[in-house]
């Protein structure tokens, strides 16, 4: 595995960063959220995830929208993508955790930048009947986030 480097550069005194490596999740609905969360609060972009996790809030889908209901709300079409909310909550947490032990603040900080790449595709076979064989690949997702302090 490639070590990836954040594409932001940001001041190490007032900001915290952490990152999510490969994990198992969607990269269409891992940009959905990311787009959403970018520029909140802390405690409201972790309420927002918990929101959407119990599935009280939808998460708006902008650009990979075909075939999603209306929710209601100021949006048009929404979803409930549950395990790539769990993923990037838990960078959100450790990116809180980061902020702390540099001696930062977290209520106070916001989600200056929040993105994906998408990782590499790991391959994988379904056998089929007569001795065919089926494509069954798992998309893997690469998650940054950086916390800048509000002065």
């Amino acid at each position: 595995m490639a070590r990836i480097d954040y594409s932001v550069k940001a001041d190490p005194e007032t900001t915290s960063k952490a990152m999510g490596s490969e994990l198992h999740i969607s990269p269409k609905k891992s940009r959905e959220i990311c787009c959403k969360i970018k520029g909140m609060k802390v405690p409201e972009a972790r309420k927002f995830l918990e929101d959407v996790i119990a599935l009280k809030q939808a998460v708006p889908f902008k650009r990979h929208h075909d075939g999603a209901g209306h929710r209601k709300g100021p949006m048009a079409a929404g979803r409930y993508p549950v395990n790539a909310s769990k993923e990037i909550l838990k960078v959100l947490k450790n990116a809180e955790s980061n902020a702390e032990y540099k001696g930062l603040e977290p209520a106070n900080m916001v989600i200056s930048h929040a993105a994906i790449q998408r990782g590499r595709t790991i391959r994988g076979f379904m056998p089929r009947a007569r001795g065919r064989a089926t494509p069954k690949d798992t998309e893997t997702v690469n998650i940054e986030m950086i916390l800048s302090e509000v002065r």
